[in-house]
Parts: C-alpha cells; sequence; structure tokens
C-alpha cells in the first residue's frame, strides 16, 4: 500500500483541482443571503472537525501499513459521516434558505440553484 501512496495522493491533489475549478458559483451570496442559527452552524462544523480527525486518523493508517479492509472501514466510516452532514446542510437550506426564497418572490432562482448543487453532489 506504502508504495502507491504517491501516486494516490497526486491523484487526489488533481481530483481535488478539478473539482476547485468545477465549483464556481453564478451568483454572489448578497443574492439569497445564508443566515443560519449558531446553534446549527456549530453542530455543522463539530462534525466536519470530527471528520476532519477521522481523516486524520486514516492517513496514518496508511503510513503505518495498516490492513487494507481496516482502512477501507474506516473509509466507508467517513464516507458515511460526510452524507450525514450532507443530509444537515441540505435540510437546513430546505428550511432556511428556500422557505425565504418562497417569502421573497424568488424561489425559481433557488430551486435551480438546489438542483445544481444536487446534480453535482448526487452520484
Amino acid at each position: 500500500m506504502n508504495g502507491t501512496s504517491n501516486q494516490n495522493e497526486q491523484i487526489l491533489n488533481d481530483t481535488d483541482a478539478n473539482n476547485k475549478s468545477e465549483h464556481n458559483h453564478n451568483h454572489t451570496h448578497s443574492a439569497h443571503p445564508h443566515v443560519h442559527s449558531e446553534e446549527s452552524l456549530r453542530k455543522i462544523v463539530n462534525r466536519l472537525s470530527r471528520i476532519e480527525g477521522h481523516i486524520r486518523g486514516i492517513k496514518t493508517m496508511v503510513q503505518q501499513n495498516s490492513p487494507c479492509p481496516d482502512v477501507l472501514l474506516q473509509i466507508a466510516a467517513v464516507r458515511g459521516a460526510v452524507d450525514r452532514v450532507a443530509r444537515i446542510v441540505l435540510d437546513e437550506h430546505l428550511t432556511e434558505c428556500v422557505a425565504r426564497a418562497a417569502k421573497n418572490g424568488n424561489i425559481d432562482v433557488e430551486i435551480e440553484e438546489l438542483k445544481a448543487a444536487l446534480d453535482r453532489f448526487l452520484p
């Protein structure tokens, strides 16, 4: 596993660079302010921090040549955690941003942006 580590890191770096270039917003955040409760933001940030720590642990496992099945199990756990955070963000977006857009009369724009985001997120 260690022999291909540098090659895999390069692939991940290239993928990250490609994803960053594809993740451009065609709107300004002033078009629809994302105002969320501090409690909600705290929950999301805490979950992301735990995921970040978990990923560092997986990196250590790889560097220590841990068995591949163990590494894959941990990757699956992170994938599940990321999916749960995404559901929280989506729920927050639907209850706050989309509801606010409907109230302000710009629901069509918000729905199109949501569709575009879901297209990028869903496999």
